[in-house]
């Protein structure tokens, strides 16, 4: 899906109530795309570690405004599943990040220096 609105009309076709109940928690998912626009974006929130990360932000349910309880959870996996087809792992992802030099580079602290890390 293109964007987050839709997924949220699918939700609100899935649980019941409006786009905007669930509105939010899609939003969420796909801001990521302010770093990056194109999908690559999707690797900063589209998987497991990142739906548990939705709950712990929105709580383990939502009530909609028909009044069902909704799992956050599973508002999160009908996003990444809309989107990838599955639920990576974010080890998933990382495994096709093509290792740079700069990446790993380590430099020496001289006395008196202070780190940035």
């Amino acid at each position: 899906m293109a964007h987050s609105y839709h997924h949220a009309v699918s939700s609100a076709r899935k649980w019941g109530g409006t786009a905007e109940d669930y509105l939010a928690i899609h939003a969420w998912f796909d801001r990521s795309k302010e770093i990056v626009a194109d999908f690559r974006h999707r690797a900063l929130r589209h998987h497991a570690e990142g739906i548990f990360l939705a709950e712990q932000l929105f709580g383990v349910t939502i009530t909609n405004s028909c009044g069902r309880i909704v799992p956050v959870r599973l508002i999160g996996e009908q996003h990444v599943r809309q989107d990838l087809g599955r639920i990576p792992s974010f080890a998933d992802w990382v495994r096709h990040i093509r290792p740079e030099p700069w990446m790993g580079r380590a430099g020496h602290l001289d006395a008196g220096e202070v780190s940035d890390a």
